[in-house]
């Protein structure tokens, strides 16, 4: 069951992306000849409103299909009225990015509907405590709560570790310990750490563990709008970073996963309960928004390459640049597809 969930995620992320480019072609005046799910033998499909409404066999994507607009054969242009070919690059870079925009929109509603339901956070509860560390020094104990830092007010692990790291002298922090209130002073020092890129880093730490003791954040109104914002600003961070980190060579290519890796990854979310459903879906949305705005000729990006050269120099790129162009992309994009369906099989057997 929880395989099927993370499917029909994945499937709905898809949707949402696609109905953007489609929403956004229509009001251009753009005629719309497929709006498919998957890629492939079509397994479904129904006519609707003009357009052939799809489901196909292979469900790793999906596309809207302009009249005018072949990928898999630029030359094969239409210079009708309704046709994708004749709009202005500005019109053009407006339907491909309709697209990524609908999954960062469907990423913010998604965190949300998570602020509203209460999500869970760490609360700032010592688990263990490292021997000759700032901590250990201070007098700092296992079960102790941390509720204030330099007299501000701390309400989860996350803002506790921020103000650590980013703190240049010494701390004063308020402890609740067994009923009772008490005051220490440390100063932090450099450990070595993993971060989330799976990267070895030295950063500031007083040498605590969390004891793994969560609790639900209560938000009003603003701040939810607040923590939707700054969840899907952190999350296209995150995925920016990352791919600039495995570009550079700073993030080895083993770490990149492919579709197998999504859905696991999903099913084990679907296993941990639907709170857990939307953090992820909301993150893979915000994935699929930014790795279609990469500048490769067979995603969002590498057309929106193509419209904005054509908007500066005022002439488009001749069609034996753009097919030679975008059969390297494709050529890219199933290396990376290859890539991750190779560590994912790995990963599976190990």
């Amino acid at each position: 069951m929880s395989w099927l969930v993370s499917l029909l995620v994945l499937s709905a992320l898809i949707f949402f992306h696609e109905l953007g480019h489609y929403l956004a072609a229509r009001s251009m005046g753009v005629f719309v000849e497929v709006f498919s799910i998957g890629f492939g033998k079509k397994l479904f499909s129904f006519d609707k409103w003009g357009t052939q409404w799809s489901i196909s066999a292979i469900p790793l994507g999906g596309y809207v299909k302009m009249k005018g607009q072949d990928d898999s054969d630029p030359t094969n242009i239409s210079l009708d009225a309704d046709s994708y070919t004749v709009k202005t690059p500005l019109q053009k870079i407006f339907i491909l990015l309709a697209g990524p925009l609908a999954n960062f929109a469907l990423a913010f509603v998604l965190y949300f509907a998570i602020a509203l339901g209460g999500p869970s956070v760490l609360s700032p509860v010592i688990g263990k405590v490292v021997d000759n560390s700032p901590a250990k020094i201070a007098g700092l104990q296992t079960n102790d709560t941390i509720k204030a830092i330099n007299g501000k007010e701390i309400s989860s692990w996350k803002e506790m570790a921020d103000i650590i790291e980013k703190s240049d002298n010494s701390l004063y922090i308020e402890v609740h310990r067994d009923g009772l209130i008490k005051f220490l002073t440390l100063t932090p020092s450099y450990r070595e750490a993993t971060n989330m890129y799976n990267e070895v880093v030295q950063k500031k730490m007083i040498g605590i563990g969390s004891a793994g003791v969560s609790h639900k954040l209560e938000l009003g109104l603003s701040e939810t709008f607040a923590y939707a914002s700054e969840q899907t600003v952190f999350a296209s961070t995150l995925i920016f970073n990352g791919l600039r980190k495995l570009i550079i060579g700073e993030v080895p290519a083993k770490e990149l996963g492919g579709v197998i890796s999504i859905v696991k990854l999903t099913s084990d979310a679907t296993d941990a309960g639907w709170m857990s459903v939307l953090f992820f879906a909301a993150l893979i949305s915000v994935n699929l928004g930014v790795l279609n705005l990469l500048p490769i000729p067979a995603l969002d990006g590498g057309h929106i390459m193509f419209n904005f050269y054509e908007f500066i120099s005022r002439r488009a790129p001749s069609q034996a640049v753009i097919m030679k162009l975008t059969i390297a992309g494709w050529v890219l994009l199933f290396s990376l597809m290859g890539l991750g369906l190779f560590n994912d099989i790995n990963r599976l057997i190990g």
